[in-house]
């Protein structure tokens, strides 16, 4: 297990878990500073000199899930995380990876006053060279306590389990968390744990259409970005039943009707994913009875919404977006687009 100490810098974040250390039997303290201090040599300055935060980077991303991982099925037990995380598709993609690795995560925010925040921040700035969290490599314009205000009042709060330690010692802040593990009052986040894959996969999509003939995207909790309802098709399943199974277990709608195939997109690995064949389906348009049925929020989603393509270019990653753009040429053509890494061929 994962207890992850999140919060601004001068919460208290690294002092705290020291202690909470002494307190969870079998635990063990990693602060993923150490993966942001060998990033100079691993990447070219030039490279770093572009970014503000280490946390931007992908690579950075990956080393903390995999070396998280690594170390707790090293040393085994509890394993305690003091870092900042105030991104939400930060926060998606690195408890999503640790979740398909059946790893359970409980998430505490240390959030003492804001008054109390910017008080300990001017005392005891955070070194330039030290990832508290948020890493810099150069200084950043925004401000560190602001972003915080600003993901505590937006997703934050209703993602973790508060404390306010501004008035604790770092001991006592330690006893209130090390109770809250020991009692589920600092729940296990309930992000969906998917497997990560371990070859090629088959991916099942589908677009549904409101009225206006604007497409469904849904936001899911367990990875960065937003996507069509869907995924994986099990092994034996038949591609068109795989999406309607993953429609009905993400939105609780129920399609009569096997969806009709727009388009089949090659995507080449691209390490470490594998790539595969993704396939996207026509659902077909909701009336509004139906579409006020979406089952929203839930474990595997945070938001959905029907959007014009212009609004979906700005949503969806690149690659998903040219899928959904060809796919919608085929609905229009009544045709059938085949697609080798979003190119038609």
């Amino acid at each position: 297990m994962i207890v992850w100490v999140n919060g601004a810098s001068g919460a208290g974040k690294t002092t705290t878990a020291r202690e909470l250390i002494e307190l969870i039997p079998n635990s063990t303290l990693f602060d993923p500073g150490v993966i942001s201090g060998a990033l100079p040599r691993l990447l070219p300055p030039k490279y770093l000199d572009e970014i503000a935060d280490h946390q931007e980077l992908p690579i950075w991303r990956r080393l903390v899930i995999d070396t998280t991982a690594a170390v707790l099925a090293e040393v085994g037990g509890v394993l305690v995380v003091p870092m900042t995380l105030l991104r939400q598709d930060h926060r998606d993609e690195i408890f999503g990876a640790l979740a398909s690795r059946r790893i359970p995560v409980r998430h505490v925010v240390l959030a003492p006053a804001e008054t109390i925040l910017r008080a300990r921040t001017a005392q005891h700035p955070a070194p330039a060279d030290r990832p508290d969290g948020a890493v810099r490599v150069r200084p950043r314009e925004d401000d560190p306590v602001a972003a915080y205000r600003a993901a505590l009042g937006s997703w934050l709060a209703a993602d973790a389990h508060l404390i306010d330690n501004g008035r604790l010692t770092p001991h006592a802040t330690a006893v209130r968390i090390a109770e809250a593990v020991r009692t589920g009052t600092a729940p296990v986040s309930d992000i969906v744990q998917t497997p990560q894959p371990g070859a090629e996969t088959v991916a099942a999509g589908v677009l549904l259409f409101d009225a206006e003939d604007r497409v469904l995207l849904v936001d899911p909790t367990y990875k960065a970005g937003w996507e069509f309802p869907g995924g994986i098709v099990e092994p034996g399943e038949a591609p068109a039943r795989a999406g309607v199974r993953e429609v009905a277990e993400e939105t609780g709608l129920r399609l009569d009707q096997v969806p009709r195939l727009l388009l089949l997109d090659w995507e080449p690995p691209a390490p470490p994913a594998y790539g595969g064949l993704r396939l996207l389906f026509d659902g077909g348009h909701l009336d509004a009875d139906r579409a006020g049925q979406l089952l929203l929020p839930g474990p595997e989603l945070r938001d959905c919404r029907f959007v014009a393509e212009d609004e979906a270019r700005r949503l969806l990653p690149p690659e998903r977006y040219a899928r959904l753009r060809w796919a919608l040429r085929a609905r229009e053509q009544g045709a059938v687009v085949y697609l080798e890494a979003g190119l038609p061929v």
